[in-house]
């Protein structure tokens, strides 16, 4: 997959998209990210690349030209084949999740565009990108952080990125419910103990608790979620049980 990133900031990326698993992911060739500073392609002598907004208002706009320009020849320079997704990162787009993320591991290339000062020309939002998307309901000085979390949300479901095949699906949101509390050694620690069924080796059991403990840490935490999942009949016994207030049937972690 290759990630091209539009930012009049290319140096804030050296640092995050340098290290950890996406540098991984880069030295085994199954990402690869490149910025393009689109302040390169102005066109005056001065590189300008923001404007006063028509019919007056606070702040500076991001002209049309530069952006249009680098995302262009950034098109007209990729490998022939493939799906592009041009992307505008905005707080009025929709709210970045799982789902999204791994919508875009299906494509072969992504480019963000990163925006900054008051906003955009809306010219580039209605003919030059495919999709809008936010962090969440705030506003930040500029797009890169968002470029930067879409970047590792994605890489990380992209195959032989993560060495364990499953621990993807296992992530928060992946299955619809938040992830099950975990606990490695030592087995007792200050006198907290890890729940015994996770010591039993018997998988069947592990993974029924594991599911009640995922399910309750979701309606404890996250109760909207359960608007999409599907829950079984058991499921649903659970749920009420907790809403009598009845929580028999979890251990291992306080309710907070």
């Amino acid at each position: 997959m290759e990630f091209v990133i539009f930012t009049l900031f290319p140096d804030m990326f050296q640092g995050v998209l340098g290290e950890s698993i996406i540098s991984r992911a880069v030295d085994t060739g199954a990402v690869s990210i490149r910025t393009v500073n689109f302040r390169d392609y102005a066109r005056d002598k001065h590189r300008t690349v923001d404007d006063y907004p028509f019919g007056g208002g606070a702040g500076m706009l991001l002209k049309p030209e530069p952006i249009f320009a680098a995302v262009e020849d950034a098109q007209s320079s990729s490998e022939p084949g493939g799906s592009t997704r041009v992307i505008l990162m905005s707080p009025q787009g929709r709210p970045f999740t799982q789902a999204i993320a791994k919508e875009l591991s299906e494509c072969k290339r992504i480019f963000l565009v990163c925006g900054h000062y008051e906003g955009f020309d809306d010219r580039i939002r209605q003919h030059l990108v495919d999709d809008e998307i936010s962090l969440g309901d705030f506003v930040l000085t500029g797009g890169e952080i968002a470029a930067m979390a879409i970047v590792d949300a994605v890489t990380r479901l992209l195959p032989g990125v993560l060495g364990n095949g499953g621990s993807a699906e296992d992530d928060s949101f992946s299955s619809g419910l938040l992830e099950y509390p975990q606990y490695t050694r030592p087995k007792s620690f200050r006198g907290l103990e890890v729940p015994p069924v996770l010591l039993s080796g018997h998988h069947e059991r592990v993974d029924a608790w594991r599911h009640v403990h995922a399910l309750y840490r979701t309606w404890l935490r996250r109760p909207d979620l359960l608007a999409n999942f599907t829950l079984s009949d058991a499921d649903k016994k659970l749920i009420d049980k907790w809403n009598r207030g009845d929580l028999s049937d979890v251990d291992g972690f306080v309710p907070t």
